[in-house]
């Protein structure tokens, strides 16, 4: 049963001017909490007047949004500029990343350095005792400690870019919507009179104002648009590629190049600066290895265990086997084979709705891509 929280007590609700946090406060100040919003002043790219990319979450139209609505609840809203620190860890992040030849996740990275440590600290500051988000999923409390749980709307559910949070924070955050459909929210902000009721889905990869990272990587990546040879799993060189980065695990439409049958992008070899294109077949794989690893009841498991795993957002969760190696890192074993497996996205863990534990892929069949552990650190407090 999903945990029910003492009514009376301050709650910050991380407002992004969209119809799930705003019916997030809703739902809280309705249900008698003391609700304070807070957004977030996100970094976004330089330029002169109107031809400035926005930061997608953070528009001048968002926050007047948020604040119209915080106004309509009658609740205090403060905005919290984290322009610096956002620039400095998540975008560098991504560059850093595609430097590298992975593909990051950088709403996971996001969730882990920026939401659920730099917000989560500012609203414990102000002696809030929780901080709540409009992400879909469920905190659950059980004899033996905090789950995440899928959120009820299966087409909605967030909980795969929540795996690296440990029970310390799950203590002190709240999903109000996670209990609900995405039509039951929007029909639940008509009834609160919220003016975001039929606003649009909110995107990803908020600081690319206009959605182009090929765009954005040719212009603040200094080694990202380095040519090198597209070539096939015997070695035999095909044509060009404009740059590793700007190809994904799986691509198979504008490669440049002709071959008697399709040819997917199956790795990428950094080392040689060659991109290594291969048959569907080949795109299959059926072990992976993670680092970083964050298990959420807080302890590795002893023997390898039975899982579903999900190695993208949307992707569908396959069944399997997953052993820990040591140093924060698991062995996972596919019971078929998985396209798309990309080293830099989050594997995570499923026991049913269930969310074990999750962390980024480093290793596919050989293929390594090795990285720093980045901590996700919250401040000790009393209650955490």
């Amino acid at each position: 049963m999903t945990e029910s929280r003492t009514n009376g007590t301050r709650v910050v609700v991380a407002m992004s001017g969209g119809v799930d946090s705003s019916v997030a406060a809703a739902l809280l100040k309705e249900q008698g909490y003391e609700v304070i919003g807070m957004m977030m002043r996100l970094w976004s790219e330089p330029g002169i007047g109107e031809s400035a990319p926005l930061n997608r979450c953070c528009t001048p139209d968002q926050m007047a949004d948020a604040r119209r609505v915080a106004g309509l609840l009658g609740i205090p809203f403060y905005v919290v500029d984290v322009q610096d620190h956002f620039r400095q860890t998540i975008v560098q992040f991504f560059i850093d990343q595609h430097e590298l030849g992975r593909t990051p996740n950088p709403c996971v990275e996001c969730n882990r350095q920026i939401r659920f440590t730099y917000l989560l600290e500012r609203a414990l500051a102000l002696d809030a005792d929780y901080l709540a988000t409009g992400h879909y999923a469920r905190v659950v409390h059980t004899p033996a400690g905090y789950e995440i749980r899928k959120g009820v709307d299966e087409h909605k559910d967030q909980s795969y870019v929540l795996h690296m949070l440990t029970q310390a924070h799950l203590a002190h955050l709240l999903f109000p919507v996670g209990e609900y459909t995405k039509t039951e929210v929007r029909e639940l902000a008509r009834r609160f009179g919220l003016p975001v009721a039929s606003k649009d889905e909110s995107q990803d990869l908020c600081f690319l104002g206009d959605g182009d990272y090929r765009r954005f990587l040719r212009e603040y990546s200094q080694k990202a648009a380095r040519p090198g040879p597209i070539v096939d799993t015997v070695g035999q060189e095909l044509g060009q590629h404009e740059g590793l980065a700007f190809y994904t695990i799986g691509q198979r439409k504008g490669l440049g190049i002709t071959t008697g049958q399709p040819v997917f992008v199956i790795r990428k070899d950094v080392a040689r600066n060659a991109l290594i294109v291969g048959t569907h077949e080949e795109l299959g794989q059926q072990t992976l290895v993670a680092r970083d690893v964050n298990w959420l009841n807080g302890r590795a498991p002893t023997t390898a265990i039975p899982v579903q795993i999900k190695i993208r957002y949307k992707a569908r969760a396959v069944a399997g086997v997953v052993e820990d190696v040591g140093d924060g890192r698991v062995h996972c074993t596919f019971h078929e084979p998985v396209f798309g497996i990309t080293a830099g996205q989050a594997a995570v863990f499923y026991d049913g709705d269930t969310v074990l534990g999750g962390g980024i892929i480093a290793e596919v069949e050989g293929q390594h891509a090795s990285g720093e552990s980045i901590p996700l650190q919250l401040a000790e407090r009393g209650k955490a």
